[in-house]
Formats: structure tokens, sequence, C-alpha cells
């Protein structure tokens, strides 16, 4: 059983940074997708940033495009997402998740989506 413990989040004024880590424990997710979605009070879960398992590629939500950085170090067995220029609609609880898939196709979450993590909330304040 996977367990993805994520830390990093808080709360941060409009134009600041954070960088969320997600440590993954009980396999080696080397051979992995990685990646980060985010959801908004009365929101549906979104898409934000994908990475493949040997850093390759990487796939951004168009409104994070220039400002978030995705990054994986399989050492140790962690996914990084850098967050510059922090906006107030950023808000969310962001949760990092695992698939066997690929990058490309976890953006679209549901079947994809092996495993999540519990979440960490991020708020931007203006």
């Amino acid at each position: 059983q996977v367990q993805l413990v994520e830390s990093g989040g808080g709360l941060v004024q409009t134009g600041g940074s954070l960088r969320l880590s997600c440590a993954a424990s009980g396999r080696t997710l080397s051979t992995y997708a990685m990646g980060w979605f985010r959801q908004a009070p009365g929101k549906e879960r979104e898409f934000v940033a994908t990475i493949s398992w040997n850093g390759g590629s990487t796939y951004y939500q168009d409104s994070v495009k220039g400002r978030f950085t995705i990054s994986r170090d399989n050492a140790k067995n962690t996914v990084y997402l850098q967050m510059n220029s922090l906006k107030p609609e950023d808000t969310a609880v962001y949760y990092c998740a695992v698939s066997d898939t690929s990058a490309r196709a976890m953006r679209a979450m549901g079947g994809a989506i092996d495993y999540w993590g519990q979440g960490t909330q991020v708020t931007v304040s203006s």
C-alpha cells in the first residue's frame, strides 16, 4: 500500500511563494507518473501539474504555467511543486497523486489515479 504525505502548505500573501512536497512510502515510485491537483471550496478537483516517471515530461494547467514548477527526486520518492507569484485564486487544498499510466493520462484523474494524498491547504491572501 502506498502512502502519500503532503507538506509545505500555508498562508501567504499575493505574490508570495510556497514549495509543496509529497513524500511517498510503501513502494518505490520511480516508474510512476506523479502529479498535483487542487480543489477550491465549492469547486471540483482540478489538474495542476504532472510529471513523468523520469521527469522528462511535464504538463501544467494553463493558469499556472510560468508560475508553478513540478519536479521529482526518485531517490527520495518525493515530488515537489514550487509555486511562485501566487494569486488568491490559487487558494485550495492541494493533493498529490500517483499513476501507473502516464503524466499525460493522469491529467484527467478518474481511473488514471492509483493513489491520492490527504491534501495540504494553501491560502493566498489579497
